[in-house]
This record gives structure tokens, C-alpha cells and sequence, in this order.
């Protein structure tokens, strides 16, 4: 998620507001956990993450411990409020690199939030994965965990294009750590990255090729955002990169939208494909749709009955925090109608499923002509009563979300 407004300090405690358990008994549950560390930081990228020697008295070996202490506190929070008590539906590791930890503790970190909370029936397990971090034993330990599901960051097919993004891994590590997942018995997914500073079409289409002959279950293909601050945000400034090229990337997303179709992928989601409804990412499909989630970890963000908060961000912080037994919640914000409606219409836009027409105010609903008009809705799902994006909504997805919420 991005940058949120500064809000609210959070309590100490965790505690909630009473609003929170208002309908909680009808929302799905889930958690994420992130772990904030990475051998090397991508240029690219911005997320709250940490090499070895940006911890600063944080120590690797002792986050488990300190993550399984928010799951903990997590109970005890959501009780006092009187949330509804709900088994966990979807758990996801991310990062950094979840996969840095082993993979006993990603176990017991998992295994907290099944014995505090409870899961499901085949509730959905998923860690992310550099493809240089785990061997085929590693996903064994995994898959005997519990975990149902690996998303490795392939990113690209293509030496040049990996050497641009400062990925760690060769291509060749990418269909060995693919078979080895199948072989245990995980689903696979695998994220690419479209529109690196440099890449031409064919090495797209080249990246989204082998991506396909690996038989992954599904494919995020995300468009490159240059985020400021970022080592590739002054590479480019400075001239040593050239800027990613918008039109180049419209004809990679159409490229990649038309071989997935083609090898039997349905889009759910503007930049995820799957092979079926039932290995779609349930998690994120949590996020899009409003569902609550607790995230554990340095800087993770949770969202509980139109609470949101987020927690401090560096792992010396964390770990501070956890040891002095208060919730490592930073700051916090109550949302209200009008903003829950607004994110709402931006997130369920976005899916294959789209939004009922009727929940839409009478402004959004004056739109629905001229975005069928401009090829950026479908005009039959209109009819029966759904905005779903065309092709060219998806890639002009933004401007169909300011033509709905003004």
C-alpha cells in the first residue's frame, strides 16, 4: 500500500474504537507479515526494507520471536474490542524477503497465527520468494508447515533487464525453483515487471514467454513506477537511465493481457492473471474488497471495520516496542463514509468483477454513458447491471476512478 496521511497517533495498547466491531461477523480475516530484510536493495524499490548493514541493532534471528508478539498482542486487542471472532481465511509473508529467514521460523510464525487465531477450512498460505533464496528442501519445510502457495519474483527472462532492476538472481534460477514448488505440491505464482528503463517490446514479450513455459497457476505483471528517492529515480534524474516510456508500456500490458489470454489465463485483476478461480490470490482479492487484515511487522499496515493503522517502521523500533510489551502502532486514522466509499470504488474497479452499478451515487451513474462511449467500460456488463473495465479501462483504470468519485 502507499504513503497514508499522517492521522492519529495509535495507542499504545492497541486498543480499537467500539465502530470496529460493527460488522465484523461478516467480514473475512486475514493477516500479513512482513519481513523487512533483503541481501541487496533493488534500485527500484521503495518498500520498508533493510540490508544487514542498515539494522542498527535490530537482529535477523530475533524477529520471529518479536513477529509472533504482535500476533499475540493481536488477540488480545481484537477481544477487547468485541470483534467477532473469525478463523484466518488467507495468511501472506512478504518483504524484503521472507525467504532470508529459514524457513522454521516462518513456520512458527505461521503456527502463532494459527493457534491464536485458527484457520479456515483450506485457508490460503502464501510466502513471497527471491529465486535465489530457497532450494527444494527449503519449500518442503514450507509446504509441511501448512503454506499453500509461493510467489517468486522473477521480474524478467532477460540478463540486462535484471541487471537494471539490481536483481540477485540469473534467469535460469527462475523454472528450478518453479519445478522444485510444483514438485512439493505449492501453488506457484510469479511477478514480472514491465517498462524497465531500457527494455524493448521483445524483451517483454521474451520475459512474459518464459514466465509461460514455466506452467506457474499465475502471473502479476506490474508497470514500473520510478518512486522518488529511490537509486533509480536518481539514476534517471542524472541521465545514466532513460525514463520509462508510457506508450511502450501500454503495448507490454497488451502484449502480456493477449499471451496469457491466449494460454488459457483469465485476468481477475488489473495486473494479475490466473488459471483458474480456485489459484487466484484470495489475500490480496481480501484487500481489494474490504475485508480486515492485521499486519505484523515493521512499518505492515492493518485495516480492522474502517480502522487503519500503521506501525514504526524501522526494526530496531520494532523490536523496542515488543520487548517493552506495547503495540508497535505508529499512527492511526478512523475513516469515514465518504473515503471507505471512495477506496472502495478504487479497489473493486479494478477486478474482473467490477461494481454493481446500483451502489453507485447518482453522479458516478451520469459517468456510465460516456465511459461506455470512450471503450472504457463494457457496454453490455453495463446493462446487466456491472462497471467492468474494457482493455483499454485497465489501462486507463485511474481515470475511470476520477470519473466515478470526482
Amino acid at each position: 500500500m502507499g504513503a497514508l496521511p499522517l492521522g492519529d497517533p495509535a495507542p499504545t495498547d492497541g486498543s480499537l474504537p467500539a465502530t470496529a466491531r460493527i460488522g465484523s461477523e461478516d467480514r473475512p480475516f486475514s493477516f500479513y507479515l512482513h519481513v523487512p530484510f533483503c541481501r541487496v536493495r533493488c534500485g527500484y524499490c521503495d518498500f520498508n526494507t533493510y540490508t544487514s548493514t542498515e539494522l542498527r541493532g535490530a537482529k535477523q534471528v530475533d524477529y520471529a520471536d518479536e513477529a509472533i508478539a504482535e500476533v499475540a498482542l493481536s488477540k488480545r486487542v481484537l477481544d477487547a474490542a468485541e470483534v467477532a471472532v473469525r478463523p484466518v481465511d488467507t495468511v501472506f509473508f512478504g518483504g524484503g524477503t521472507p525467504t532470508l529467514l529459514p524457513a522454521d521460523d516462518l513456520a512458527r510464525m505461521l503456527h502463532a497465527v494459527r493457534d491464536t487465531h485458527g484457520f479456515t477450512p483450506n485457508a490460503e498460505i502464501t510466502t513471497e520468494a527471491n529465486p535465489d533464496s530457497v532450494d527444494e528442501a527449503y519449500l518442503q519445510t514450507l509446504k509441511d508447515a501448512g503454506f499453500t502457495r509461493v510467489s517468486f519474483g522473477m521480474q524478467s527472462a532477460v540478463p540486462e533487464t535484471l541487471a537494471t532492476l539490481d536483481r540477485s538472481h540469473t534467469p535460469e534460477r527462475v523454472p528450478l525453483v518453479v519445478e522444485w514448488a510444483k514438485k512439493v505440491g505449492l501453488q506457484v505464482s510469479v511477478d514480472l515487471i514491465y517498462g524497465s528503463p531500457g527494455e524493448t517490446l521483445e524483451q517483454w514479450q521474451r520475459s512474459v514467454d518464459a514466465a509461460l513455459s514455466y506452467g506457474p497457476d499465475h502471473i502479476s505483471a506490474y508497470s514500473l513506477i520510478v518512486e522518488p528517492g529511490t537509486k533509480m529515480h536518481r539514476q534517471i534524474r542524472s541521465g545514466e537511465l532513460p525514463e520509462p516510456d508510457e506508450d511502450l508500456q501500454a503495448d507490454m500490458y497488451e502484449y502480456a493481457d493477449q499471451a496469457l489470454s491466449a494460454a488459457g489465463f483469465s485476468w481477475y485483476e488489473v495486473s494479475n492473471w490466473s488459471v483458474s478461480p480456485e489459484t487466484r490470490s484470495r489475500h490480496n482479492l481480501a484487500y481489494w474488497r474490504g475485508a480486515d487484515w492485521w499486519g505484523i511487522g515493521p512499518g505492515a499496515h492493518s485495516h480492522v471495520g474502517g480502522v487503519r493503522w500503521w506501525n514504526v517502521k524501522h526494526p530496531a523500533a520494532y523490536a523496542q516496542r515488543m520487548a517493552e510489551g506495547i503495540s508497535p502502532g505508529l499512527g492511526r486514522e478512523v475513516l469515514d463514509d465518504e473515503t471507505r466509499e471512495m477506496e472502495r470504488i478504487l479497489l473493486e474497479s479494478r477486478t474482473a468483477e467490477g461494481i454493481a452499478i446500483a451502489g453507485l451515487d447518482s453522479d458516478a451513474r451520469h459517468e456510465i454513458p460516456r465511459l461506455i462511449a470512450d471503450g472504457l467500460i463494457e457496454g453490455p456488463a453495463a446493462l446487466r447491471g456491472r462497471l467492468q473495465l474494457t482493455l483499454r479501462g485497465r489501462l486507463l483504470a485511474d481515470a475511470v476512478v476520477r470519473a466515478l468519485v470526482g
